[in-house]
């Protein structure tokens, strides 16, 4: 049997891999290699020590978010917005802080405090996790209403409408949207979201309040 010999230089050739080169590398520059061996070490060290911090803030900030949910339902509601406060304030970016945050918007339109409510969703809202945004936005539109701005609040429901991920949540939603355009004299936008419920949600139970607002509205001429 015939033996294929390649030639040097040829692409068949035997080239060091990738892995032999950086050793090659590293035992020409020892002093580099010591540098580069101990930044790896501090990075991994302080990977895992956010780690270990971030999974110890979750757990306290859940802790203390179930003693506010208790005040909440107990009606402190002074009590409950002091400790969600303090725990969207020292636990940002957890999943318990973002909880709170809403959680602390409920609080202040149950106090009578629409534009604390307001401050609080505000930039909140748009960034919420896709879990809780419907739920920040709907919330939002309830603060905008409460302080007579509703073309503010008509915009805030439709952004809960694009959050939302359930059929029940987007016709109520939309419902909303209805009124609060139907309260800035926006008749157009009020049908528009009225007759989205009918055509893509007669399954739920918004349809019947739509098809009235919709008589209403077209003074009986029909749905279209």
């Amino acid at each position: 049997m015939a033996t294929t010999v390649a030639a040097a230089g040829s692409p068949s050739a035997e080239v060091p891999s990738y892995l032999d080169r950086i050793v090659t590398w590293a035992k020409s520059h020892p002093q580099a290699t010591g540098y580069v061996l101990a930044g790896l070490v501090v990075a991994a060290g302080l990977f895992w020590w956010n780690l270990l911090s971030t999974r110890r803030s979750e757990a306290v900030a859940r802790d203390q978010l179930l003693q506010a949910r208790a005040a909440f339902e107990a009606k402190n509601y002074a009590l409950a917005a002091s400790e969600l406060s303090r725990i969207t304030e020292n636990y940002s970016g957890t999943r318990a802080a973002e909880e709170g945050t809403l959680l602390l918007a409920q609080v202040r339109l149950l106090q009578g405090q629409a534009q604390q409510a307001i401050l609080v969703l505000r930039d909140f809202a748009p960034g919420a996790n896709k879990d809780h945004r419907a739920q920040a936005f709907g919330l939002l539109g309830a603060a905008y209403e409460n302080i007579s701005r509703p073309k503010e609040a008509a915009e805030a429901f439709q952004a809960a409408v694009q959050a939302a991920r359930m059929d029940f949540l987007k016709a109520g939603f939309l419902s909303d949207a209805g009124r609060a355009f139907m309260a800035a004299g926006d008749t157009a936008s009020a049908l528009k979201a009225y007759r989205r419920i009918v055509k893509d949600f007669d399954k739920t139970g918004a349809i019947g309040e739509a098809r009235v607002r919709i008589g209403e509205l077209t003074k009986g001429a029909g749905l279209e």
